[in-house]
């Protein structure tokens, strides 16, 4: 079994919708930055799969019919932040989880999330997390309590990017970490 074979190909969503979740591939990267444009002057995507082919991470793509409507990146390493880092050491980081807004709430980011975690059991981690912005993204919050994430440690999720006129911004986001312990993982 691959990466790519965690979920079978048409695992559906809560709401029915048919998703392919897979691990990027070279091939995929032009597709995702059609599809899904980050809107910085170097592709987000590229970045993402390069640091997958480094082995540092696995960047997870939702398919259906051919088309990319979410990602989410697991970085096994865990997060950068350093009040995450003190707290949970290299605790893997599922980072960047979106789903095109059309699609959000029928189940592909529990998809995405669902993914993670079995490949995560795979590797033999005991518990997964990612951050949350609690009141910029209270949907999102709502998801990852109700699939079992624990907040763990408030942190400010620094960040920089970009933009197509070659503006750097950088950006501060007051952020809370969850954690999921995982069945299957070593202890």
């Amino acid at each position: 079994m691959n990466e790519s074979d965690a979920l079978r190909d048409g695992d559906e969503g809560r709401a029915g919708v048919p998703a392919r979740f897979a691990a990027c591939r070279t091939e995929d990267v032009a597709l995702l930055d059609a599809h899904l444009p980050s809107g910085q002057a170097t592709s987000f995507h590229a970045r993402r799969f390069a640091r997958q082919c480094a082995g540092g991470s696995t960047y997870l793509v939702a398919w259906i019919d051919g088309v990319p409507v979410g990602n989410g990146e697991v970085r096994w390493g865990g997060c950068a932040a350093p009040e995450v880092r003190e707290a949970l050491g290299d605790c893997p980081e599922i980072n960047g989880l979106d789903v095109v807004a059309e699609l959000r709430g029928r189940g592909i980011g529990t998809g995405l999330i669902r993914h993670a975690e079995a490949l995560a059991v795979r590797r033999g981690t005991a518990r997964i997390g990612l951050g949350v912005d609690e009141t910029g993204n209270p949907g999102a919050a709502r998801l990852y309590a109700r699939l079992g994430y624990r907040p763990a440690v408030r942190y400010l999720d620094r960040w920089s990017y970009v933009d197509h006129d070659g503006t750097e911004h950088q950006q501060a986001d007051p952020t809370l970490f969850l954690i999921k312990e995982l069945d299957g993982g070593v202890a």
